[in-house]
């Protein structure tokens, strides 16, 4: 048989070894493949709808783990973790009870709309959201003032995109230069120290109107931690203090060039940056007593609508929450309250009674020697 000559079956068997080695490289491909995506997820952390602990505490407990927690449980969640009581308890795994004496100097949470996940290194623990329903920290707000309201302590709620602005006790002297509605902050984004210096902005415009959102509200958390550096003693005090922070530039920034653009990519790493910096810089400004937390939703089930009134209004409602001037709902101390002032006025009518008949049925005749020695005649008997 000549040398160059290839029978049949030789030819059979190369083509299987042939096809062989390519499934074995198919299999190979889809293995890297795969392996890559999970290091890259447990590089980059579980995306999705989360709440991240940035900072906290040692005796803030946080175990570590993947137990959702619900959006409307997080007022008390926040309320747990400065030590104030919840009217339901909170049966989730995440927080563990901690020193009945020692409760954090400060809690800062901020909202992170239109993102689904952060690569946020160095965290304390990170938990799933879910139900991502509209939330507030007044009740929390209003907890912190009624205890505390002798040392007016610093309560900060602030929405840049919506102009949403509440402050109470010191934080009205504290953060009364700090740039709230969109003209402000743009204003300061042109002056002397603002972050268009110190920020990589890549493929960030400073002309678009969605990029300014967004470098708007990241001026927003750097002047709060530059007026908190300027007034230090406020991290001194006994009275906690309350901050709660909305982002929603890229939201906007998803929503105008979509989530796969360069400018969204941008802000998502220099958000990230950012945060992780804002964390340490008020961790550390209170003696690392400071509990920071982010919440990264997609988006909100229900819009968050909130109606505000002026102090100055003539028209007064007891209720702001009913359009027809209704009183609040009772509590639980209205039949307590309803008892004391009842049996007391029943008391106290009886004994006008009283008084009253002894008045009318009084014999003159029988005056008191008081009474007899005051007249000018006095009467022998």
């Amino acid at each position: 048989m000549p040398c160059g000559a290839v029978t049949s079956s030789q030819l059979t068997a190369a083509v299987a070894r042939r096809k062989m080695s390519l499934t074995n490289w198919r299999r190979m491909e889809a293995v890297f493949s795969v392996s890559f995506a999970l290091c890259f997820l447990f590089a980059t952390g579980v995306h999705g709808d989360g709440l991240t602990v940035l900072q906290a505490p040692d005796f803030v407990s946080f175990q570590k783990g993947d137990w959702p927690v619900s959006g409307e449980k997080i007022p008390d969640l926040v309320a747990l973790t400065m030590g104030f009581s919840v009217q339901e308890d909170l049966s989730w795994p995440g927080l563990q009870a901690g020193p009945l004496f020692q409760r954090p100097r400060a809690n800062v949470l901020v909202v992170v709309r239109g993102v689904d996940g952060l690569t946020l290194p160095q965290s304390v623990a990170s938990y799933p959201l879910e139900n991502p329903v509209p939330f507030t920290l007044d009740s929390v707000a209003e907890t912190v003032h009624s205890l505390f309201a002798e040392d007016t302590p610093v309560v900060l709620q602030l929405a840049p995109s919506e102009e949403r602005l509440y402050m109470l006790g010191k934080a009205n002297a504290v953060f009364e230069d700090l740039p709230v509605t969109l003209q402000q902050i743009r204003a300061r984004l042109s002056q002397d120290g603002s972050v268009l210096t110190s920020l990589p902005l890549n493929s960030l415009s400073r002309n678009a109107e969605a990029d300014l959102l967004f470098l708007s509200e990241v001026q927003v958390l750097h002047d709060i931690t530059a007026l908190l550096q300027r007034h230090r003693h406020l991290a001194k005090d006994h009275s906690p203090d309350l901050y709660s922070l909305e982002l929603s530039g890229l939201e906007e920034l998803s929503r105008v060039y979509g989530q796969d653009s360069p400018q969204y990519r941008d802000a998502t790493a220099i958000l990230a940056s950012v945060l992780k910096k804002f964390g340490e810089d008020v961790y550390s400004l209170y003696g690392n007593n400071a509990v920071v937390e982010v919440v990264m939703v997609k988006t909100f089930e229900a819009p968050l609508t909130r109606k505000s009134r002026s102090i100055l209004e003539s028209k007064q409602i007891s209720n702001p929450g009913s359009p027809y001037n209704l009183a609040y709902k009772y509590n639980f101390h209205y039949a307590v309250v309803f008892n004391i002032v009842l049996w007391l006025m029943i008391a106290l009518a009886l004994a006008v009674i009283a008084i009253a008949y002894n008045l009318w049925n009084m014999d003159p005749g029988y005056d008191s020697i008081i009474y007899r020695m005051t007249n000018q005649k006095i009467r022998l008997e």
